[in-house]
């Protein structure tokens, strides 16, 4: 038992796939033709659209050491805050406006062809040369065409440009401004009421039509800004691929060209930027210690001149180079001590600019040498970041507050090092005053000379000093080379980024195929109504003993005006069936024929029933039951004057109420007159004794009982019939209806219960090769000559 139940879903599901599959080859013609629709439109959709490119280059960042002489990458130096510090400064704004200073994209040239409209780069007929110190309508077409080589027209014919002041700094909208009249020369500047410019023919194309877009600064900025995608080749790799989408391949080189010579002169330009502020420190100090050599040196000379001295005594001599050198200690670290005070000064007023490296004057702190080194850095990312975010940014905002914490630092480090140069100064000024009182025992004269010549060469030291700084600060500037490196220049990678052709027409021959399977598909499951007669069959708990199809011109008699027709054969199998179903020793044989609802074809398949057994010669008599809506006077053009609600209300015996029909064998007993209490009347005793009576006359009795689904009489009517039909009409019938007779059988107990389902009709695409009459009668007997035609 659970095995069956188990195979019930995969039997519906093969049903529904084979249902489906049968509805997909019915209307193959139809798929076809929306496969060639849709390929077809994907053409022409690809033939409008203007194919996008990637072009890609490779860029090389170097680990760098840093003053302490751990290596660190500048990939990972903002790790923290889940980006790269290179690829945030690759894709910045200020970047961008330097790699755009490079190349010459403020002038586009589009033409038009038929189908697609096309950028010219890096040639055109025409080259303009745009004043930007005039305000120019950018960022829209301005059509130039000319129709010979001294003169050309300007046309607008877009609905808005912007008005850009492009030295100001300013912009505004301007929508359908008006086309300039008359001819313009080449060659020269025209000033328009939105444009200045000049046009001049670069090639020997006599005529032609070339549409311009000036392009601002801004906007292009922004433009290259956004469309840069940067990311590394490999996870935590120090390669990044720059790359960049464009419909046109050789700009896109160009660009990613200049944005990667503009990198390396900006890391060139900061190396030297330090090596700048430590000259430039230096020339302040040797600006001042000129003026002091200089006077020391014409005091000395004038010294020696007035008093004839020229040489120190032995002990003299001693003494100067002592007290030389000592002086010396004291005069550079009285210049450490002064550049830690400027230093200070710089940071207690957050100017950044001018900071000088220790290193660069001869400072050997390794702290404090990567402290400056690390706010320097700081202090350039912060002012990447101010090129797209504002102040109150948060990484702007996280940036400075690491400045903040790296400035206390350096200030600790500062005041402490500020306070052992000044303990080291007081210790030498000590050593050379207790130095300076052996000079009493010296002559005078040459006490005099000594002095001036200690403060000439303390002079002349420091400056000789300074001068070997600024030198190696200058060798260190023009040695400076980027540390990073182009690794590949920019080319364009093989395919279209969009539209992909076998991508487009992939999806046009599946939609091409989808759309008329699933407007099937839905049609099959969003439906209703019963169609399919293996669905039925397969939903029913009675037989479906077959199915019935289409009259000519629905005509109700077929049978007897079309005894040829496959419908009357449809009849003929359900009376050979009816052998089958019923005992055969059973002198009559008593049908009942019922349905739903109205509508579904009861009384068609009643009236043609009886018709086939009158043909067989079997007498036969068409009870109407169905006292409230009642057809078969109409069918057989009687008046519904007298019938079985007089009989079952007593006012005439049914015998006398017989009609016949203008046809052998086949008699009507039809319902009569309305009455107020149809279902009283059939549910008496009496009713069962007339239809005894009508069975003992009769070899065949047609019971055309009202609707089960709407009256509850025709319950108490299956238990005095033989073998009783239930009629289900195909597209009209619901499937929710396939419940009641089902439930007849079920709960109701009703014996002997079978199902029709009638008006199968060929243009539903359902019905071929099923039943006992319909199906095989069309499929081979009216081909063969057995039935006659039948029209749809």
């Amino acid at each position: 038992m659970q095995d069956n139940i188990n195979q019930l879903p995969t039997q519906e599901e093969d049903f529904e796939l084979g249902q489906l599959l049968r509805r997909i080859v019915e209307i193959w013609p139809y798929i076809l033709l929306s496969i060639v629709f849709a390929l077809g439109s994907a053409y022409l959709y690809l033939r409008f659209q203007v194919p996008t490119y990637q072009v890609e280059s490779k860029f090389f960042v170097k680990e760098k050491e840093n003053s302490l002489g751990l290596f660190e990458s500048s990939l990972d130096f903002m790790q923290d805050m889940g980006l790269n510090n290179q690829m945030i400064i690759m894709k910045s704004r200020p970047v961008a406006a330097a790699a755009l200073d490079k190349v010459d994209f403020s002038v586009e040239y589009h033409r038009q062809d038929f189908f697609q409209r096309n950028e010219l780069y890096p040639s055109s007929p025409i080259g303009v040369e745009v004043d930007w110190t005039h305000p120019q309508l950018c960022n829209g077409d301005i059509v130039i065409s000319w129709s010979d080589v001294k003169k050309f027209q300007v046309r607008y014919t877009d609905e808005e440009y912007a008005q850009v002041w492009q030295s100001e700094n300013r912009r505004q909208t301007v929508e359908n401004p008006i086309s300039p009249e008359g001819t313009f020369p080449f060659g020269e500047f025209i000033t328009l009421a939105g444009n200045k410019f000049k046009v001049e023919l670069t090639g020997v194309q006599e005529e032609g039509e070339i549409i311009l877009r000036l392009r601002d600064k801004e906007s292009l900025t922004n433009q290259y800004a956004k469309a840069l995608r940067v990311e590394p080749e490999e996870k935590q790799a120090s390669i990044v691929i720059i790359s960049l989408v464009t419909q046109t391949p050789a700009k896109g080189r160009a660009y990613l060209n200049a944005l990667q010579e503009v990198l390396l002169d900006r890391e060139l330009s900061e190396k030297n930027a330090v090596a700048g502020n430590t000259v430039e420190f230096i020339d302040k100090q040797l600006l001042l210690l000129s003026d002091s050599l200089l006077f020391t040196e014409n005091r000395l000379r004038d010294f020696r001149s007035t008093n004839a001295t020229y040489d120190l005594s032995s002990e003299g001599s001693l003494l100067f180079t002592e007290m030389s050198a000592l002086e010396r200690q004291l005069g550079e670290e009285r210049l450490k001590r002064n550049y830690y005070r400027q230093l200070k000064d710089y940071l207690v007023r957050e100017n950044y600019d001018n900071i000088v490296v220790p290193s660069g004057i001869g400072i050997q702190d390794p702290i404090l040498n990567s402290l400056i080194m690390n706010l320097i850095d700081l202090q350039a990312d912060k002012s990447m970041k101010l090129a797209k975010l504002t102040e109150t940014s948060p990484p702007v905002r996280e940036v400075n507050q690491k400045i903040r914490d790296l400035n206390n630092s350096i200030r600790e480090v500062l005041n402490n090092v500020e306070s052992n140069a000044e303990l080291t100064i007081n210790d030498l000024q000590s050593r050379i005053n207790r130095m300076e009182g052996s000079f009493t025992a010296l002559p005078e004269t040459e006490q005099g000379l000594v002095r001036i010549q200690r403060e000439f060469a303390l002079n002349e030291g420091l400056y000789t000093y300074l001068l070997q700084k600024r030198a190696e600060a200058a060798i260190t500037k023009a040695s400076n080379m980027p540390a990073n490196k182009v690794i590949e220049e920019a080319r364009m990678m093989d395919g279209f980024v969009s539209p992909r052709p076998v991508r487009i027409f992939a999806l046009a021959l599946s939609l091409g195929m989808i759309i008329p399977v699933g407007f099937v598909f839905g049609k099959m499951k969003l439906n209703t109504k019963v169609i399919e007669p293996k669905e039925l069959e397969r939903q029913l708990k009675i037989p479906l003993i077959g199915s019935v199809g289409r009259g000519k011109d629905k005509e109700p008699l077929v049978v007897m005006n079309s005894p040829r027709s496959v419908v009357t054969e449809s009849f003929r199998s359900l009376r050979a069936d009816m052998s089958y179903l019923v005992p055969r020793q059973k002198e009559n044989l008593t049908l009942l024929f019922t349905s739903t609802i109205s509508g579904e074809g009861k009384t068609f398949c009643s009236i043609n029933m009886a018709s086939v057994y009158a043909l067989s010669g079997k007498k036969t008599i068409v009870v109407g039951l169905d006292l409230r809506k009642p057809r078969i006077a109409n069918e057989f053009g009687l008046s519904n004057d007298k019938g079985m609600s007089n009989v079952l209300s007593q006012q005439a015996d049914w015998r006398k109420l017989v009609k016949s029909s203008q046809y052998d064998n086949l008699d009507l007993l039809l319902s009569g007159p309305i009455p107020p209490n149809p279902a009283e009347l059939i549910l008496q005793d009496y009713m069962a004794e007339v239809l005894d009576e009508i069975k003992a006359a009769y070899d065949v009795v047609i019971l055309d009982c009202p609707p089960v689904g709407l009256v509850s009489e025709t319950r108490d009517l299956f238990k005095l019939a033989d073998a009783s039909i239930f009629v289900f009409r195909q597209n009209y019938s619901e499937k929710a209806a396939i419940e009641l007779p089902n439930s007849l059988v079920e709960k109701g107990g009703v014996k002997k219960l079978y199902a029709v389902l009638n008006d199968v009709h060929l243009n539903t695409g359902y019905g071929y090769g099923y039943g006992y009459g319909y199906g095989y009668g069309y499929g081979y007997g009216e081909k063969s000559g057995y039935y006659e035609e039948t029209k749809k």
